[in-house]
Order: C-alpha cells, then sequence, then structure tokens
C-alpha cells in the first residue's frame, strides 16, 4: 500500500496508526500542507488520510493551501475513486469538498465520548469486528451538518448526528479521533487553541480529567485503532 497523508499541524499525525504501518513495512509520505509542501502527484499512491487541525474549512483566506487541498480530495474520491480515510478536520473536509456543508457544533465536543454505531456502520466493512458503542476522544466545535450527495452515515453521538460516514463506495471519514496514543491529550493540551476550547468546555481543571479518562481508556482506544487500520488495510486490497 502506497500511502498519502495530509497533515495541518505538526502533532495532528496519524498517532499510534504509524506503529501499525511500520509493523506493516509500509512506507508513507506526509505532505504538511501548513507548511506550505506541495501536493504530490495523486496516481502515485493507493490511499489517502486526511488528519486533523485548528482550522475550519471555510478558513481559506487564513490558510489558503485549503483550496488545492479540497480540489485534490475531490479528485481523489471522485475521479481517482481510492480508498480515502478523513479524522476530525479531515472528516469536514471530506463533507466540504464533495458538496456538504459544515457548520458550529451547537454543544462542542470535547472529551472522552460514547460514539454509536447505526445499522449501516455495523454492516460497513471499516467497522467490521469492533463495538457497537466506542469511547472516543473528541476536541472538535464544528460538525457536519450536511452530508455530501451518496453518502451514508454510519455513527452518531449524543449531540453529533454524523460522527462516522461513508461516501460512495471508496470514502470514509470520523469525527472523533481514532488515532489516539498515550501522550495525544497532553500534546494536544499544549495548543493554545485546543486548550482554551477544552477549559472553556469542560472548566479550568478540565485537561487534568480528560488526561485520566484518557489513560484508563487507552487500551481501547488502541485495539480499536488496530482493527480499524486492519479493516482499512483489507479494504484497499480488494
Amino acid at each position: 500500500m502506497r500511502l498519502l497523508v495530509f497533515q495541518h499541524l505538526d502533532c495532528e499525525h496519524p498517532g499510534h496508526l504509524r506503529q501499525c504501518l511500520k509493523n506493516d513495512n509500509i512506507d508513507w509520505q506526509a505532505v504538511e500542507l501548513d507548511q506550505g509542501e506541495a501536493i504530490p502527484p495523486l496516481e502515485d499512491y493507493d490511499a489517502l488520510w486526511v488528519m486533523g487541525g485548528p482550522m475550519d474549512v471555510w478558513d481559506v483566506e487564513a490558510h489558503p493551501w485549503m483550496i488545492p487541498e479540497k480540489q485534490a480530495i475531490r479528485r481523489w474520491v471522485r475521479e481517482l475513486k481510492r480508498p480515502y480515510l478523513g479524522i476530525c478536520l479531515g472528516h469536514q473536509l471530506l463533507a466540504d469538498a464533495l458538496g456538504g456543508t459544515c457548520g458550529p457544533q451547537p454543544i462542542p465536543e470535547i472529551g472522552i465520548l460514547d460514539v454509536h454505531l447505526n445499522a449501516d456502520g455495523r454492516a460497513d466493512p471499516i467497522f467490521t469486528d469492533m463495538p457497537t458503542t466506542q469511547k472516543a476522544l473528541q476536541w472538535h466545535s464544528v460538525q457536519v451538518s450536511q452530508p455530501p450527495e451518496d453518502t451514508t452515515v454510519l455513527a452518531s453521538s449524543d449531540v453529533c448526528r454524523v460522527q462516522a460516514m461513508r461516501v460512495g463506495n471508496n470514502a470514509w471519514s470520523m469525527q472523533y479521533h481514532v488515532e489516539v496514543e498515550p501522550d495525544t491529550v497532553s500534546t494536544w493540551g499544549e495548543i493554545p487553541a485546543y486548550r482554551n476550547a477544552l477549559e472553556k468546555t469542560l472548566g479550568a481543571d478540565g485537561f487534568s480529567r480528560m488526561q485520566a479518562e484518557a489513560a484508563k481508556n487507552m487500551d481501547g482506544f488502541i485495539s480499536n485503532a488496530e482493527q480499524l487500520y486492519r479493516n482499512f488495510k483489507t479494504i484497499v486490497s480488494a
């Protein structure tokens, strides 16, 4: 598998999924778009992962590189029809690039919260052998408000209807973070925009409580990440 990864912040990388790639001796290329790195020819890759970041999909004046990024996502999914996995901002970018819409999350989701697969999610190959209800790390104040055409919603939470979706038969994305590893919360807590959003939502002691809750659920996070990785790899192989 020749894997291309779009990153929007140095610390928003594939997390524990990097260990999965290492175990399989898979070479992958990260493009740090926020640092001005150019998108390589898409035809050279078998799969595309698009990670998270602190910017919003409409921030194209502040981050003009999102314009060619959205064009690349649209071409990847609609023209090349190759496997795509988007996480958090990558979930929202998929929706926006393909004609859906994103907007403010009425109640920001920040913390370790439940995500529930629906019937379509339970039947989808991306979630094979995964729990119907998963504890997941959430850190977002924007949601996919209207998915693109040809979308199947796969999972929801109590306050966010589109927690996971499939577009067509080759693109999957999750609003929550599946790539969590032991230092994720502590590292992201050093980013002012993330820390401010967390404390506004959870209070002054929210960061320490979130760290403790993440540590308690780390085995489940890693197990889910590894299973989702295996499922995605099976999809690419097929």
